[in-house]
């Protein structure tokens, strides 16, 4: 972040000066909500919500070394040398701070929202930009009301293009989000069943999505999935330029001749409307030409040559969680998918573990949240995937994940066992870590499966302290 005046700072959330500070040059260097993360010189937002108070926490922030801070309400006290600007709201003040903020900024913004695969696509999209680019991008999984103004709050000088994710799990929240980006390009992964619980059904998703075309600029650029049944309808209907993306025919950015090596890249031949070129994508799964091609065609609407989005491609990290591959000693292979779940993602993730060939195939699977009524089928299908993919062995954990092993077994897949705990799985995962395994863990992310993963590593350390072929 820049540094922002107290006289700024004022303007921006139309606050009032509280206490007896009165040097209007003073500066906030950073911008935080968290108590716990507090550094020299930052301004402390304290926000509400139904469990706890950050305005409690305001003292102890700025004895730490916040300048100074945001209070909807006047304190009985003022600490010496540190400001207090009283606001109506201090979640409202965060995001007229980041609307503020952001004007400072005239550079291209990329909103990115999708059901599956945001997070990849804005990797993706900030690897290939960076091969020109200095670009700053969303962090983990700040892609929420909170998440994204401190996103934009975090934009230095040096930055010529910014890539943020937007999530959702009710209608009128991108409208939101992007009503604060104001987006130079909007891109949609796909439209899935991914909070179906909340919001009905996949049209509705689909409408709550296309919530970001209103603030998308009236010169911007939409980048969709052009083999969603759902975004190609939208062909010819956007009042501003439309690019669609995908495998099939008659799309603007398409790939061909797919080949994956199922250790850990993808190669295909990547067709646009100004080139063609060969990519090797440092990734598994088919569903990897979709960011790529997302990624391609933001690089050439911003003037990117071929060997520079080949070059950016080769440069992509998946974040944390996200198909990690996990190369351990002994010949033993994890991919930690284990972020979050849902069908779409689940599918996608069985063509990935189905393409390691040569391999025994093991997929540890849990439980997908906020699918509504429909969740059993959801499972039970999820559980037919992975067999139709040719994995050898199906691990269920969870409450809802029975329906998965049991879908497993309906569709051929005899070594599919369910068990209701990590603790209970154990036995059974300790037995799968053996040279030439590939064991794919994935779930929603309130299961915390990484807990799952760390077992599988201290299992495999174990295998190879005791050389265990």
């Amino acid at each position: 972040m820049e540094a922002l005046t107290l006289r700024q700072l004022l303007e921006a959330v139309n606050g009032t000066l509280l206490g007896d500070f009165d040097d209007l040059d003073a500066a906030a260097v950073q911008v935080s909500t968290d108590s716990r993360s507090i550094t020299p010189g930052c301004l402390f937002i304290p926000l509400e919500g139904e469990r706890f108070d950050g305005h409690s926490f305001i003292s102890s922030a700025l004895e730490a070394g916040a300048a100074g801070c945001l209070t909807a309400r006047e304190r009985e006290s003022y600490l010496p040398g540190k400001f207090y600007v009283k606001v109506r709201s201090t979640q409202r003040a965060l995001w007229e701070l980041a609307r503020y903020y952001k004007k400072l900024f005239p550079i291209p913004f990329i909103a990115i929202t999708g059901s599956v695969g945001k997070t990849t696509t804005k990797d993706m999209t900030a690897a290939v930009l960076g091969a020109k680019f200095c670009v700053h991008k969303t962090e983990g999984n700040f892609n929420n009301d909170i998440g994204v103004p401190l996103t934009l709050l975090k934009l230095e000088k040096r930055h010529q293009v910014c890539v943020v994710e937007m999530g959702m799990d009710h209608a009128g929240e991108i409208d939101n989000l992007a009503a604060l980006v104001e987006p130079d390009m909007a891109l949609i992964t796909n439209i899935g069943d991914a909070h179906i619980e909340n919001l009905g059904s996949r049209d509705n998703i689909f409408k709550a999505k296309c919530e970001i075309f209103p603030h998308l600029k009236q010169n911007g650029l939409a980048i969709l999935n052009g083999d969603d049944p759902l975004l190609a309808t939208l062909r010819g209907k956007l009042p501003q330029p439309t690019v669609f993306v995908g495998g099939g025919e008659g799309l603007d950015y398409a790939a061909c001749d797919l080949n994956s090596d199922g250790a850990g890249h993808l190669s295909c031949r990547v067709k646009t409307p100004r080139s063609q070129f060969e990519a090797n994508i440092p990734a598994l799964g088919r569903h990897m030409i979709y960011p790529t091609l997302m990624a391609a065609a933001a690089a050439e609407a911003l003037g990117m040559a071929p060997d520079e989005i080949i070059r950016g491609i080769g440069a992509f990290l998946p974040t944390k969680m996200r198909m990690n591959i996990i190369r351990c000693k002994g010949d033993i292979v994890i991919l930690n998918d284990a972020y979050n779940a849902n069908p779409q993602s689940m599918r996608a993730a069985a063509a990935v573990l189905g393409d390691a060939q040569g391999r025994r195939k093991v997929a540890v699977v849990g439980d997908m949240k906020e699918l509504g009524p429909g969740s059993e089928q959801f499972h039970r299908a999820v559980g037919g995937y992975f067999a139709l993919a040719g994995a050898d062995r199906l691990i269920a954990v969870g409450g809802l994940a029975r329906f998965m092993a049991e879908g497993a077994q309906e569709a051929g897949l005899s070594q599919a066992d369910y068990f209701p705990t990590l603790d209970a799985a154990k036995n059974a995962l300790s037995r799968e870590v053996r040279a030439g395994v590939t064991i794919l863990v994935k779930a929603s992310r309130s299961m915390a499966f990484e807990k799952i993963v760390d077992f599988l590593l201290a299992n495999a350390s174990e295998e190879e302290r005791c050389g265990t072929p």
